[in-house]
């Protein structure tokens, strides 16, 4: 495998970290780091407890062996043993904390090789292994192997910092086909949702979004009072203008990605819910995204909308109204799971509510990070325990026990992922999180959202390439397929 290695003059003239204004400024400082601090060399080195070496080194043996045979048949009766994303322990994140950029190069020289046996046995020609049984490997080896969703959590007006997000894993080639949004992650997830790659090239501007509050901030001036901030009817305004009138199904057709929108419900007794193409293919995106940003006690709850079979609007569940999706499932991953057959969870967490409490375990391998989160998890079973009590107490009275359920809701999730990333500020006023943002303002938060995923940049690339990568062959064969059939 070629190595990159960063030579002492070149160390030099490296930006620093903190100063990196694009990925590959960011990268070239961080291998210069690692060479500085020794980090270079661990990754070259095979040996470590954090993973199965040997395990690794041996498959690693294996697969090239198999390969340089150029069999097609033993390459896919070994591939038939199982492909796993966490062999050895190759996947723990504590893998990727000694190094400023990747990993140990065993372990992308690994996934390198298992992702090119796949290739291998894709590409080799059909009389050699027939079309039908590929389609049958790879199906199955999919849906064994799982896939990845990326989760947009709630967070007011820093909602932008999600956009710093996308636009990062979406340069890399790395944004999953899966996205979940809750509240103002909700609007970032319908914005990349309703568009083809054509239409993505202008979302990522400050300067478009950042108009879009100012024109409807200025259509909106007596109800801002003066103090700039978020209206009902400038929320609804903002959202007319930003996202497409499609229905998730339209979505999908158009993008196709996988968008999922959480709403909470308005009613004590009824329970949340993830609008997709799949769960609610009529529903409008639009309706979608203003309740699950609708605040209780700041945004009044929406009636959700619905495609009907003569192309007219006209109310989904009419009986019922819907509230901030965050409240419930700011992360509905257990949903996904089910839904996508997804295994591994990538989280642009911005939710005011719980960002202060939130430890980056990733970085922080250490006992205070350790205990820091058995606190957490212990102190959200205790809440879960004490929940039926605390519903008994007040069942009978309103609003008291829509607000315990609420509160409940909140402080019992799980807020974070396989792969967190968060912003280096944890603390913001109070007052900005439901304002209209300069342009400055959103230049900055993406520009946050940006720096936030380049360090996780390496490690979402290892733990995804090979579900990418089915997911890329069977693109290929099934249209194969739909080809031979036509």
């Amino acid at each position: 495998m070629q190595m990159q290695v960063v030579r002492p003059s070149d160390s030099a003239r490296a930006p620093k970290l903190s100063e990196a204004r694009t990925y590959d400024e960011w990268k070239t400082a961080a291998l210069a780091h690692d060479e500085r601090s020794g980090a270079a060399q661990w990754r070259r080195v095979d040996e470590s407890r954090r993973y199965d070496y040997k395990v690794i080194r041996r498959r690693l043996e294996e697969v090239r062996s198999l390969k340089g045979s150029g069999d097609a048949h033993q390459v896919l009766y070994y591939l038939n043993e199982g492909i796993h994303g966490n062999m050895g322990g190759m996947g723990s994140s504590k893998l990727y904390n000694k190094a400023k950029f990747g990993t140990k190069d065993l372990v992308t020289a690994y996934i390198g090789e298992l992702a090119g046996a796949l290739d291998m046995v894709a590409d080799v020609d059909d009389a050699e292994i027939p079309l039908p049984e590929k389609l049958e490997f790879f199906r199955r080896a999919s849906h064994c192997f799982g896939r990845t969703a990326l989760m947009l959590s709630g967070g007011g007006a820093l909602g932008p910092f999600h956009l710093g997000v996308l636009k990062a894993l979406l340069e890399q080639g790395l944004l999953p086909n899966v996205v979940s949004g809750s509240s103002a992650g909700s609007l970032m997830a319908a914005t990349i949702g309703t568009r083809d790659e054509a239409g993505l090239r202008t979302v990522f501007e400050a300067r478009t979004l950042a108009n879009t509050f100012e024109e409807v901030a200025e259509s909106n001036l007596e109800l801002l009072k003066g103090n700039r901030r978020i209206g009902a009817d400038h929320l609804r305004d903002f959202v007319e203008r930003q996202i497409p009138d499609l229905t998730f199904q339209e979505a999908f057709e158009l993008s196709g990605r996988r968008i999922n929108i959480t709403v909470s419900p308005r009613e004590l007794h009824q329970q949340s819910r993830l609008l997709n193409a799949v769960t609610s293919p009529n529903v409008y995106i639009r309706e979608a995204v203003l309740a699950s940003c609708a605040i209780p006690g700041v945004f009044p709850p929406v009636t959700l909308a619905a495609k009907n079979r003569l192309g007219q609007r006209q109310p989904y569940v009419p009986s019922r109204q819907w509230v901030d999706g965050s409240l419930t499932d700011d992360l509905p991953a257990k949903r996904l799971s089910r839904l996508y057959g997804v295994n591994h969870f990538i989280t642009s967490q911005t939710n005011p509510v719980v960002l202060w409490a939130l430890r980056d375990t990733q970085s922080q391998d250490n006992l205070l990070a350790r205990l820091w989160e058995i606190n957490q998890n212990a102190s959200r079973e205790w809440l879960r325990a004490t929940y039926p009590l605390a519903m008994a107490f007040t069942k009978n009275v309103y609003p008291l026990n829509l607000a315990t359920r609420m509160f409940y809701g909140l402080v019992t999730q799980d807020y974070t992922a396989d792969i967190n990333i968060l912003p280096r500020r944890r603390f913001w006023d109070p007052r900005k999180l439901l304002s209209v943002l300069s342009e400055d303002e959103v230049r900055y938060l993406i520009a946050e959202g940006e720096a936030a995923t380049w360090p996780r940049i390496e490690m979402i690339r290892n733990c995804t390439r090979i579900s990418r990568t089915l997911d890329a062959i069977l693109e290929r064969l099934e249209s194969r397929s739909l080809y031979h059939h036509a």
